[in-house]
């Protein structure tokens, strides 16, 4: 299914006209910068596909005897599964064999076996090597099951083996760890055992099930080891790599970002997504390299921008501030400099309602809602139980309290996210109540789950079932009628009983058409997280477009706007904004008790990352930096800013 994750342009390099050396000049390393994971996918397993062939056109020995292969470096992670979906695909039809193709991964965790679903080995027979034709002898993967005793010469040996790969295929983390080289690693580190960081640890958390699981070693290949491959391939997917792909492609080389150590190679290319490219210079500030098509919004963004950069709010730009930070283009086209201050202030100022549903019997010429109808018939899609009131709880409670027909989608249960003895403790609250006394058997249950397998279902049910209760009392806690207006899909591609989903499928895209159907919504919110393109977010928001596509015909789908929220790590460039509704500091506090009906994601969120804030922390901080920006730009100041961002249909 191809994605539809992406957000609206406004603007930017005019096609054709720049040329490429300019409009490339500040970056280090080839980077090709596709719209979606899928269509970047596409063109690097059309690379992939191509060098195989190429390499198969080359004879063998006359006896048939000691054939040679392509040698392809493998990498894990979230990065690469769509690529070895599509090359598993393109197998399967037969447009490319692996029978002439050996394998070699880049790292393991240690101690490990290779049948545990955590460990790499596991992961690329699972997700590539399983499903295609690749002969056995040919695949080697780290063996992370070995003694210590062993470990340094057979990871001499390995490195040896794997030296010279002619294709290296990798993804790199969030603070640019390629494989589990991590911060302060040597250019020439070659295959070895290494202590895993603190940070490299809890990244991995959530893929063993919590603290305290996670190995604390693992063997990696090293700088020096991917800088031997004849040729190397970079993923990155999401917003959540577009700072460290900003500094790989065009910071500075520093063992603090291993994967910029990568500049040194001769033949690397960077392949990412739109979102993972947006602080690139050609994106971030593109007239900084070029000429622009100077749309409104476009214009927005860049004024923005100078007001952050000059530390001036909108009306106090001058002439000059233009003209020395590389501007002067807009200010022929669009100028004078007073003109487009006034236009983009009033342009700002027009984003800012205290009617996310729009005023009835108002002029909304100005506005970003229209006053009819009104009420408006509104579903808030929320992918986990929680993050309607995490990311939009404030809009979510003026949306009920101005009397719109609002209704929350709660898309999937949510479920691998409570600990066991929360469950236990709700078992026994119920039994102190008198409605029955299960602990004992609930205990049994938990005290029987296998490891790598997924959780039993009685214990997913309950721990479903407190998350509804929790998502049910939230709602109640803003005034919505929680038995009619609030809906739980249990989309399937969640319910594995696992951290790792399914692929999004046709039943869960036909329970959100048939809510579609049934509410014929005028206003559809719905989570704008752009990180991880496998992530709950992320396929809960594809899930959703596809199916206001496939009802696009429909009336009601005509007048229907779509508006993305963001999560609780990250916020709307402002440049981008198409609605911000001020929250007073009452509303702060009912949309912080509304996060507290959620108790079991209170204090001990099991996977919380390395932000250690609790989620209302997270909301209140994010909402109240965002009134800050809009004050620091000469709006008027508010106590906190829930913003938004039109998806166009």
């Amino acid at each position: 299914m191809k994605s539809k994750t992406t957000l609206p342009v406004h603007g930017g390099l005019r096609e054709g006209v720049n040329p490429y050396d300019i409009v490339h000049r500040y970056e280090k390393v080839p980077t090709k910068v596709y719209p979606t994971e899928s269509e970047a996918v596409m063109a690097i397993a059309d690379r992939i596909v191509a060098a195989i062939k190429n390499f198969s056109q080359s004879p063998v020995d006359d006896y048939g005897m000691d054939e040679k292969t392509f040698v392809l470096g493998l990498t894990t992670g979230r990065t690469p599964v769509g690529l070895y979906r599509e090359l598993a695909a393109r197998c399967a039809r037969g447009e490319v064999s692996f029978k002439r193709v050996s394998v070699y991964s880049i790292d393991e965790f240690y101690p490990i076996t290779a049948q545990e679903h955590q460990s790499r080995n596991y992961r690329i027979h699972e997700e590539f090597i399983n499903h295609v034709d690749i002969k056995p002898e040919n695949v080697h993967l780290i063996d992370s099951h070995i003694s210590k005793d062993e470990i340094s010469a057979y990871c001499a040996e390995y490195d040896k083996l794997a030296s010279g790969i002619d294709l290296l295929v990798i993804g790199m983390g969030e603070q640019g760890q390629i494989g589990f080289n991590d911060t302060g690693v040597s250019a020439k580190s070659r295959t070895r055992l290494v202590q895993l960081s603190h940070r490299a640890i809890t990244t991995q958390w959530s893929l063993f099930h919590g603290e305290g699981k996670v190995p604390s070693m693992a063997i990696t290949m090293g700088i020096g080891t991917v800088l031997s491959a004849k040729s190397i391939i970079v993923m990155a997917w999401g917003e959540d790599k577009a700072q460290v792909v900003s500094a790989v492609v065009e910071g500075e080389p520093t063992s603090s970002i291993p994967a910029s150590l990568l500049q040194e190679h001769h033949d690397i290319t960077v392949y990412t997504d739109d979102n993972a490219a947006s602080q690139l210079t050609r994106v971030a500030t593109p007239w900084l390299v070029g000429s622009c098509d100077w749309t409104p919004k476009f214009v927005r963004k860049a004024v923005v921008w100078l007001c952050e950069k000059v530390h001036k709010p909108i009306l106090k730009l001058t002439n000059e501030d233009y003209i020395e930070n590389s501007l002067g283009e807009l200010l022929e086209q669009c100028g004078p400099y007073d003109k487009i201050n006034i236009d983009v202030f009033n342009d700002l100022q027009h984003t800012i309602t205290g009617w996310p549903g729009g005023k009835p019997n108002a002029d909304d010429s100005t506005r970003p809602v229209s006053s009819t109808p009104f009420p408006k018939r509104v579903i808030i899609f929320s992918p986990h139980p929680d993050d309607d009131v995490i990311s939009m709880g404030g809009t979510f409670h003026r949306l009920v309290k101005h009397g719109h027909d609002v209704h929350v989608a709660y898309q999937t249960s949510g479920n691998v996210a409570v600990y066991d003895d929360v469950v236990l403790q709700n078992v026994d609250t119920a039994r102190e109540l008198g409605f029955g006394d299960r602990y004992d058997e609930v205990k049994h249950i938990i005290a029987n789950k296998k490891k790598d397998e997924p959780e039993p279902r009685a214990l997913l049910d309950l721990k479903g079932a407190i998350r509804r209760a929790e998502a049910r009392a939230a709602c109640r806690s803003l005034g919505l009628d929680d038995r009619t207006n609030a809906h739980f899909l249990n989309l399937p591609f969640y319910e594995t009983g696992g951290i790792k989903k399914g692929e999004l499928g046709e039943k869960d895209i036909e329970i959100i058409v048939e809510l579609l159907e049934k509410i014929q919504p005028h206003q559809v919110y719905v989570a704008g997280d752009l990180t991880d393109p496998h992530g709950t977010h992320r396929v809960c928001t594809e899930a959703v477009f596809e199916a206001m596509e496939r009802t696009k015909d429909q009336p009601w789908n005509k007048e229907c706007h779509i508006w993305l929220y963001r999560g609780a790590w990250q916020e709307w460039n402002l440049g981008m904004v198409d609605m911000a509704v001020p929250l007073s500091p009452e509303e702060i506090v009912a949309k912080r008790h509304a996060i507290y009906r959620h108790l079991s994601q209170k204090d001990i969120v099991p996977f919380p990352g390395a932000d250690k804030r609790e989620f209302w922390q997270r909301a209140e901080d994010r909402t109240q930096n965002t009134a800050r920006l809009y004050d620091a730009l000469g709006m008027a100041e508010y106590q906190a800013i829930e913003v938004f961002v039109e998806k166009n249909w």
